[in-house]
């Protein structure tokens, strides 16, 4: 039997995206198909580099070009990736796919300890990272990412001064932390803090991005709506712990992002300090901050649950050393990978789903 190029897109436009809920090939994800007698050929072009549905997708292939090409053929699949975005021609920040926040509705909860591993999490995915660490009054990225002592270069590009973003474990990163001095207080106002962040924003050297997060400040402030103002954000991220105290300041961080005003889909909430694992037991979970408060909270905002991350000593020693926990192995960063590959998963599915996300232009 001899196969053509068009047989086999007819069979791989029976395999859909598990999660787009359509065919790949109507999705443009199949690319370079080559029929020999002996061999078939194709590349697949997933959403994300973290795809965490890559095998599944890959097996599913194999079947429906099996069916039509028998037991004897070779069928050889490459997998690749290309992060989707909606960002085409943006004013600023023209090479970055997608701009997530990272929020909490208050301080403690872990956000920044969450976020650092995110970034390296998806970087060791293969995506390209970044990181504005805009909490302005307490930046912690410095510390976590083992360069607190160090200052990013400013080179002149067409006249302009741009900061050049520090590079930590294949994360581009900016902080006024780098910018101040570590034992020293930064003591600005509104005004002066949402300048900052703009800075960071238009006049640093962020290059090609996939994923550039955006680590706010607890609550809701002017730095929120600086950002919504300046860039269209994909998505806003929730992190909280199951407290009750906590949830309750979550629940307002949810329902800023969901203001008709500033409609930022809510990509998802984070269930931090989900149990307490001791080192030396380390199949035990003790629920001393509650149960599964982040996941009723995810539930009742009809969002996702992108993942729940235990309290374990080995995550605040990681982030105190500068080395996050996710380069370790263990079930800590399982726990990360994890959440990175649920966060690109929604990312691709919002990209699909929904249309850009417009800045806000004026709020009072």
């Amino acid at each position: 039997m001899n196969l053509t190029v068009a047989d086999i897109t007819r069979a791989l436009a029976t395999v859909n995206d598990p999660d787009l809920k359509r065919d790949l090939v109507s999705l443009n994800m199949v690319k370079d198909i080559a029929v020999t007698p002996q061999r078939i050929v194709f590349t697949v072009v997933l959403t994300t580099p973290a795809c965490p549905l890559k095998e599944k997708i890959r097996s599913d292939c194999e079947a429906a070009v099996r069916a039509i090409a028998g037991a004897e053929i070779a069928i050889d699949i490459q997998m690749t990736s290309s992060v989707t975005t909606l960002r085409d021609n943006a004013p600023l920040l023209p090479g970055v796919k997608n701009i997530v926040a990272i929020a909490s509705g208050k301080g403690g909860v872990g956000k920044s300890t969450v976020t650092s591993n995110l970034a390296v999490a998806l970087a060791q995915s293969g995506a390209k990272v970044g990181l504005i660490d805009a909490d302005i009054y307490g930046p912690s990225v410095p510390v976590m990412f083992n360069c607190e002592h160090e200052q990013p270069e400013v080179k002149v590009v067409n006249g302009r001064n741009l900061i050049v973003p520090l590079v930590q474990y294949g994360v581009k990163l900016i902080s006024i932390g780098f910018l101040a001095p570590p034992d020293s207080a930064v003591v600005w106002r509104g005004p002066m803090a949402s300048s900052a962040l703009k800075q960071f924003i238009s006049d640093a050297e962020w290059g090609e991005l996939d994923y550039l997060l955006i680590d706010l400040p607890p609550g809701t402030s002017d730095i929120h709506l600086t950002l919504v103002q300046t860039v269209p954000v994909t998505g806003a991220v929730i992190v909280t712990t199951p407290q009750k105290v906590a949830l309750a300041d979550a629940q307002k961080g949810v329902a800023m992002f969901k203001q008709p005003q500033i409609n930022v889909p809510v990509l998802g909430v984070v269930e931090n300090m989900a149990w307490f694992t001791p080192e030396e037991l380390p199949d035990s979970k003790y629920y001393v901050f509650g149960r599964d408060g982040g996941r009723q909270l995810a539930e009742k905002h009809n969002v996702p649950l992108l993942g729940q991350i235990p309290l374990v000593q080995s995550i605040r020693e990681s982030g105190d050393s500068g080395l996050p926990a996710v380069m370790k192995e263990g079930p800590t960063a399982t726990a990360f990978y994890q959440l990175a590959e649920n966060l690109a998963r929604q990312i691709a599915i919002r990209n699909a789903t929904f249309t850009q996300t417009k800045k806000v232009e004026l709020m009072v």
